[in-house]
């Protein structure tokens, strides 16, 4: 089975950027649509942010992250990426990467990273 491994996340001041990797292993990428979710405290499900299809076609899943947030993947490193700029308190959470044959798939049972860590203080 595919594994996720997300790296990058970490302690930042409101206004800083960060780029957030997601590696796969023992499959390749490039076969599957790769999204990025995040797991805010007091939340109870995961709210999608955004997806890159195997063909790099893009999908918001939700319209407030459009902007600062941008999806990219390299297939050659086996890594898809989340830049986050300007970053707000709000945007504090988990941050997970997961694998699905599309991004428009309703409810995502594919392959899941353990997330990282995303703190903003202001």
């Amino acid at each position: 089975q595919l594994q996720l491994a997300e790296s990058g996340g970490g302690l930042v001041q409101a206004g800083e950027s960060l780029r957030l990797s997601c590696v796969g292993s023992i499959f390749s990428l490039h076969y599957y649509a790769i999204g990025w979710f995040r797991q805010v405290p007091g939340k109870e499900e995961r709210e999608g942010i955004l997806c890159i299809g195997s063909d790099d076609e893009i999908t918001y899943f939700q319209d407030s992250v459009k902007g600062r947030f941008t999806i990219s993947r390299d297939n050659s490193k086996n890594t898809a990426y989340l830049q986050i700029n300007n970053l707000k308190p709000e945007d504090t959470g988990i941050y997970v990467c997961a694998a699905e044959g599309v991004c428009g798939k309703p409810r995502w049972e594919g392959s899941w990273g353990q997330g990282t860590q995303v703190t903003v203080s202001s």
